[in-house]
């Protein structure tokens, strides 16, 4: 008998008849034994819509109403999902993120789990229940609701599993694993058997849609060991583990794209000490995630000036733009510039720390199809490019090709 904590991804329960197939398969779980912890994301699109219900009203919705209308989508579907289970005489019980023991700190939208104390979760475990917990979302010390943000679920999943000692975690999604790429994008990826937790989180961070990259850094920390694996057959999934040796055969274990990006330009700032912490203090104080810089060689006399240039996601694009807008005066810059159709294509290996001319590989593919480089960011075990949002996809199939076949 082992305690097992599944998480179940918004298409797994997008519809009354796959809530259904949810539940027969914890329910062979629960015969067989297993305590069972089921996190369940919303059902598919249901999320959005009640963003777009929000925007509706207002452009810039209160983030803390957000949360509070956003978590209604995890309970519909929790709540949905005991029903099921009762249904077909397995005991379980529904429970949102708070009463789950889930408590994160305020940030709204975005919060971070600060700790997790799941007292009812072991009470009703051990009481013989299977115990249905709401993903994506959590309480502040002070009882306001909080999301985790985009796959928060998958965050929830994985701290669960570590706070209470789980023997096997589970993350079910509509694909077989994690891939060397999107098949939907690149049709001749390859599953992988498995994944270094350093590579995933580069892959999840970068674009790739399996997994939430703060759930990944949380299974890292934690030493949590999770399968990636389809809720639609029993084929065996990808292993998410620590790094081993053998891995670093591989030079370039998956591409990833990221379409959901915005580039922003500052142009003109006054190159002088101060400034660039300025604009990025600002942004980090309205919670506004940046991931490539590049600052331009200045230029001019006698106070020579510069551009900076750095990407951020494009659901942070009009938040950030008022942000920068409102440092206009004090800070004395000429222009902001703005673009969301960009793609930032990514290829992420272990293996790049032990092997030459990797660099050199990607951009002679790149080279090879016509493809400009707006951007560079690299790491010891990733190379990102920032490139028209129109050749992103002919790009990551180019490059796949070059590296993986």
């Amino acid at each position: 008998m082992a305690l097992i904590v599944q998480k179940y991804g918004g298409t797994s329960v997008g519809s009354i008849e796959r809530i259904k197939n949810v539940a027969a398969r914890v329910a062979d779980y629960h015969r067989r034994g297993h305590k069972l912890v089921v996190v369940v994301s919303a059902m598919s699109g249901v999320t959005d819509q009640l963003i777009n219900m929000a925007k509706e009203i207002t452009p810039l919705p209160s983030e803390r109403e957000l949360d509070l209308l956003l978590a209604t989508g995890e309970q519909q579907a929790i709540a949905l999902t005991a029903i099921a289970l009762q249904a077909i005489g397995v005991p379980a019980i529904a429970l949102t993120g708070a009463q789950a023991g889930i408590v994160t700190d305020g940030v709204h939208t975005k919060a971070r789990i600060r700790n997790v104390t799941p007292k009812k979760v072991h009470e009703l475990l051990n009481s013989g229940h299977v115990v249905i917990v709401a993903g994506f979302q959590g309480e502040t010390p002070e009882g306001d609701v909080t999301t985790l943000g985009r796959g928060g679920s998958d965050l929830t999943a994985v701290a669960l599993a570590a706070a209470l000692k789980a023997d096997l975690c589970q993350i079910y999604t509509d694909v077989d694993g994690v891939y060397t790429a999107d098949p939907r994008i690149v049709p001749n990826a390859k599953k992988l058997d498995e994944i270094s937790y350093d590579e995933m989180l580069e892959l999840a961070s970068l674009g790739a849609k399996v997994m939430q990259s703060r759930s990944v850094e949380f299974a890292k920390k934690f030493g949590v060991v999770f399968e990636v694996r389809s809720s639609f057959n029993d084929n065996p999934g990808t292993i998410v583990k620590e790094e081993t040796k053998s891995m670093e055969a591989v030079v370039v274990r998956g591409v990833a794209l990221d379409k959901k990006q915005a580039k922003v330009t500052i142009v003109g700032v006054p190159d002088k000490p101060g400034v660039a912490a300025r604009i990025f203090k600002a942004l980090a104080d309205a919670a506004i995630n940046v991931d490539m810089i590049v600052q331009n060689v200045s230029h001019g006399a006698p106070q020579p000036t510069t551009d900076i240039s750095f990407t951020i996601e494009k659901a942070d694009l009009p938040k950030a733009q008022k942000v920068i807008t409102t440092l206009k005066q004090e800070l004395g810059f000429a222009e902001l510039i703005a673009t969301e159709n960009i793609g930032k294509l990514s290829i992420v290996g272990v293996g790049m720390k032990s092997h030459t001319g990797v660099a050199a590989k990607m951009f002679e593919a790149l080279a090879r199809i016509g493809v400009n480089i707006d951007m560079i960011s690299t790491s010891e075990i990733k190379i990102s490019v920032v490139i028209d949002a129109a050749k992103a996809e002919q790009a990551a199939r180019e490059v796949h090709a070059a590296f993986i076949g």
